[in-house]
């Protein structure tokens, strides 16, 4: 069966995460992705193996071909400018003065393909003073949308976002609006500018707490006070150093249900306790009950214990764990690759499924300008010009 994107030939020009997570989702089904680096190789190269192995890379790079392109140089350029040509679609994560410099503002493009769907990622947006200024997810997700703060505990100092989170998040909804514009573009027939950026996802991602203040309840003012002060939203420590964590949004329903899993039932007549309000006006001593009754358990008995009652919650899982996680596995969420590289036999799945249509298996990430001849020639370069192109730097051809 053929892949659902088959055809569609996406030219991703963006660097480290966001945008290229994007357009991995697409290669997953099928699209042919060209993946644009300088001739010395996209600087999360680097980055990424930093801890050993390109692991962060091979991620995001997989199912791509690679071009090494000197966009600098107008013959770089050039080629750039033939590519966009046949593309469907151009992913970029510059500035508006980088796409000036390289001539890949969209109001230009759109003259020669009229046709293109021309995607950009930014941290802050385009407009503002702040619209040029370098963010990663860190900064523009995690720290400017106030999900950083909501995350510091009680007397203490936010603590770190986890690097890539944001990233992965607003690269969903950056291949979601590239699929929108290609839908209006069957209707149409004419190319679109689409753009999202990490800030606006982030404030997104919190959109709960910030519709809270805007209606004049700022729940992140209650934490700094009190902490979280609900006994089923929080996280205890079981006997063997594990953690669990309680979801409980329904206190009334969870209540009985945790007394019997914890071996407390005697907790359901006691007069204390004769309604829910009753427990939540001692919630601060229900949390030391609770997490006293936890640390008796080891975890596996405890998960047992928690789901013949049905309670709500989750174990809190370490990386290492989640990775062979047999659940996952069946899911396809942690899926086998092809590659023989002992650090690459695994990887995570692109997180959305079509029921009866394939995903490529993913391949390993290819090396610097691996597929630069191959594009070349498909654009009609003939030798000579490809051994010109060599020869001044505006190109690079690695091997494999």
């Amino acid at each position: 069966m053929a892949f659902l994107l088959a055809g569609l030939k996406v030219i991703d020009a963006a660097s480290y995460v966001a945008g290229p997570a994007a357009t991995t989702v697409m290669a997953d089904f099928g699209a042919d992705v060209i993946k644009i680096e300088p001739p010395t190789g996209d600087s999360y190269r680097s980055l990424a193996a930093r801890y050993r192995t390109d692991y962060n890379w091979q991620l995001t790079s997989r199912n791509k071909r690679a071009l090494a392109l000197d966009l600098k140089q107008a013959a770089g350029r050039e080629v750039m400018h033939r590519l966009i040509d046949q593309a469907d679609v151009l992913v970029v994560n510059f500035n508006a003065e980088q796409l000036a410099l390289y001539e890949l503002d969209y109001e230009f493009l759109k003259q020669r393909n009229p046709r293109l769907i021309f995607a950009q990622i930014t941290g802050y947006g385009t407009r503002g003073p702040d619209r040029s200024k370098r963010a990663f997810d860190l900064a523009a997700w995690w720290a400017r949308t106030g999900i950083m703060d909501m995350m510091k505990p009680l007397g203490g100092a936010p603590v770190n976002g986890v690097g890539g989170v944001g990233d992965h998040a607003s690269a969903m909804s950056l291949f979601g609006v590239i699929m929108l514009a290609l839908y209006d573009r069957e209707r149409t027939g004419i190319g679109a500018c689409v753009s999202t950026s990490l800030v606006a996802n982030g404030a997104w991602s919190n959109g709960m707490h910030l519709q809270g203040v805007i209606a004049g309840y700022d729940l992140a003012t209650i934490l700094d006070q009190h902490g979280y002060r609900s006994p089923f939203v929080l996280s205890y420590k079981t006997r063997d150093d594990r953690y669990i964590v309680l979801v409980g949004p329904a206190p009334q329903r969870e209540w009985p249900r945790l007394c019997r899993a914890l071996g407390h039932p005697e907790w359901l007549i006691e007069p204390r306790f004769v309604d829910i309000a009753a427990v939540m006006s001692l919630r601060d001593e229900v949390k030391v009950m609770f997490a006293a009754a936890f640390a008796r358990f080891k975890l596996d008995e405890l998960v047992v214990r928690l789901d013949k009652e049905q309670v709500t919650f989750s174990v809190i899982e370490k990386n290492i764990d989640v990775v062979v996680d047999a659940h996952l596995i069946e899911n396809e969420v942690i899926i086998k690759t092809d590659s023989s590289h002992p650090d690459y036999q695994w990887t995570v799945a692109s997180p959305i499924t079509v029921a009866g249509r394939p995903k490529r298996v993913p391949t390993e990430a290819p090396v610097i300008g691996a597929h630069s001849r191959e594009v070349l020639v498909e654009l009609g370069y003939a030798e000579t010009e490809i051994s010109d192109l060599l020869l001044s730097g505006s190109i690079a051809q690695g091997e494999g």
